[in-house]
């Protein structure tokens, strides 16, 4: 069968499991099971190639009806791209996401900017490991202290350490993770006021606000993605009091948050000592996260 028409019948089924971008998803399957880059793809149904094996052709009908019932891609695929990194993904982790790549850029412009050579990193709510393994694989002689609350989340912030460090050893010993809660003050408490940037992505969605998207609704944990409270700043909020306590004077939070919290975060971490404090935007010009000096 040729590949062209394997995409347009695929592209119908996800169509009508409600999929907003059911062209792109099913070429994506397809690259996963040839193995293949995206563009890969694209040239097989310009040239008319065919698809291949009756195996790969199963293996894709399978990962179709998977990607029909609303399963992430990602969990799908099995990972998902951040940054520089591919990191490996699936059922009780949070998928990584782009406007997060955001928040990591300004915590690593500010890095530039004052010419950190050896800085001193703290991610709490590490998931996936995204931020940390990013700004020690990025930063070379940084330090990173991850925080990670689930054990089972945990499992894969460890496989993505392992996967990262075959491409650049050196971070093997320049990242610990510890299994612990990131609001608690006893956690990495030997490390309070030692600390140059903390860069974080905390659950936030407001309990109120349940998304629409069966992706996120279904499949994302909880325990990475509400707030805690009815507008969904009750664990930002502790995460900023932690994060004053872990920052030495001049040091920096970066925040992930929602599109509806800046104003409120940005004075709250005035009220807790933060010397300066204001909203950064996303890509696409929407309030994405606090940026805080102690």
């Amino acid at each position: 069968m040729a590949a062209a028409d394997v995409i347009r019948d695929a592209a119908v089924q996800l169509r009508e499991a409600g999929i907003e971008t059911p062209e792109h998803d099913a070429k994506l399957l397809l690259a996963e099971v040839a193995g293949v880059e995206l563009r890969d793809v694209d040239k097989a149904l310009l040239m008319g190639e065919e698809l291949g094996t009756a195996e790969r052709f199963a293996r894709f009908q399978s990962m179709l009806a998977r990607r029909a019932k609303r399963e992430p891609l990602q969990y799908i695929t099995g990972h998902a791209p951040f940054r520089y990194l591919d990191l490996k993904v699936g059922p009780g982790v949070f998928i990584p996401r782009p406007e997060t790549e955001t928040v990591v850029q300004a915590g690593l412009d500010w890095l530039t900017r004052n010419g950190m050579i050896h800085p001193r990193v703290v991610d709490l709510c590490a998931g996936s490991g995204a931020i940390g393994l990013s700004v020690v694989s990025e930063v070379p002689g940084s330090q990173v202290w991850a925080v990670e609350l689930s054990p089972n989340t945990a499992e894969w912030t460890r496989r993505n350490l392992s996967e990262t460090a075959k491409k650049y050893p050196s971070i093997a010993s320049n990242y610990q993770l510890e299994v612990a809660d990131a609001t608690s003050l006893a956690t990495l408490a030997q490390l309070d006021g030692t600390i140059d940037i903390v860069i974080t992505n905390p659950p936030y969605v407001p309990q109120t606000d349940i998304p629409e998207q069966p992706e996120v609704r279904d499949w994302d944990p909880e325990l990475a993605l509400y707030g805690g409270s009815a507008d969904g700043t009750l664990i930002p909020e502790r995460i900023i009091e932690r994060a004053y306590r872990l920052l030495k004077p001049g040091g920096v939070l970066v925040m992930e948050h929602d599109l509806t919290q800046g104003e409120r975060l940005v004075a709250y971490a005035k009220a807790i000592g933060f010397t300066a404090a204001h909203t950064g935007k996303d890509w696409t010009g929407r309030d994405r996260y606090l940026f805080a000096v102690s």
